[in-house]
């Protein structure tokens, strides 16, 4: 579906490299709107006929035309603002409609069991979408010790991510305004329903 990255384990086969890859393409196209590069590159990306290639084959005709101006203005508009965006892309706002409040401490609380430390350069909360897309991502591949069990990666899903990532896409994809971000809350939120079944089945 999507090139495998550099630095992808190489025991990580199939269905783990897959959505290693996929939770760290999410995560930095919500941290940041994609350079020139990045939309060329997502443009040229093939459908390969799966459900989630289907909707990446979407994304990738939504990027062969917009300009990078375009979706810069678009991620202004939806996570940034005047004073604040249209989407409020953390967890502790859609579990309790504030800030910086319980989901956030608790996360914190199993960042430190689980060694993952928090970028020097970062000013967002760590409960910020990209955030937690790169973890589950660091947490398949392995980034903070040994690669995760899925139990573990369940866990940390259940704790963080199910309560609200799906509400968050779907928010995302009725961004009338903004073609790009819309496409991407299509496929976030697929991907979401999907490792939630996924995790559910394996349980």
């Amino acid at each position: 579906m999507l090139r495998i990255e550099e630095g992808v384990r190489p025991e990580l086969q199939g269905d783990e490299a897959g959505r290693a890859h996929l939770y760290g393409f999410l995560a930095g196209l919500l941290a940041a709107p994609p350079s020139a590069a990045t939309l060329a590159a997502l443009a040229a990306v093939p459908n390969d006929g799966s459900t989630l290639g289907r909707l990446v084959g979407a994304l990738s005709s939504v990027a062969a035309r917009t300009s990078v101006d375009e979706v810069e203005c678009e991620f202004s508009t939806l996570f940034i603002g005047l004073t604040a965006g249209e989407l409020q892309p953390y967890a502790s706002y859609y579990q309790t409609g504030f800030l910086f409040e319980r989901p956030l401490a608790n996360l914190r609380r199993d960042m430190q069991r689980l060694s993952i430390g928090r970028g020097d350069n970062v000013h967002e909360p760590e409960d910020h979408i990209a955030a937690l897309c790169e973890m589950m991502q660091g947490l398949i591949l392995g980034r903070y010790g040994p690669p995760a069990d899925l139990s573990v990666q369940r866990a940390f899903f259940a704790a963080h991510m199910a309560p609200w990532v799906e509400r968050f896409f779907h928010d995302l994809e009725k961004a009338e305004a903004c073609p790009f971000y819309r496409q991407i809350g299509v496929l976030g939120r697929a991907f979401m329903a999907i490792e939630e079944e996924a995790f559910v089945l394996a349980g």
